[in-house]
């Protein structure tokens, strides 16, 4: 059965997935840095960013972005 996204390397990832590693990767003081979101800067914690990411379109794909850049 063919993929139905080929060319997305971000099919299959959860944002959790994402916002997890990024956080394991460079901590929230760095992420708030390369970031500047008021979840990741203040009392950041998943729940929130996640919330924070799932209402804001350009915050979300900044950290997809960041993720990729990485990976």
């Amino acid at each position: 059965m063919p993929s139905s996204q080929p060319n997305n390397p971000l099919h299959g990832l959860t944002l959790e997935t994402i916002l997890t590693q990024l956080v394991e990767r460079y901590g929230w003081e760095e992420l708030g840095l390369l970031i500047p979101v008021r979840c990741f800067q203040h009392e950041p914690s998943i729940k929130s960013s996640l919330k924070f990411l799932r209402r804001t379109q350009w915050a979300r794909e900044r950290v997809e972005a960041l993720y990729l850049r990485g990976v």
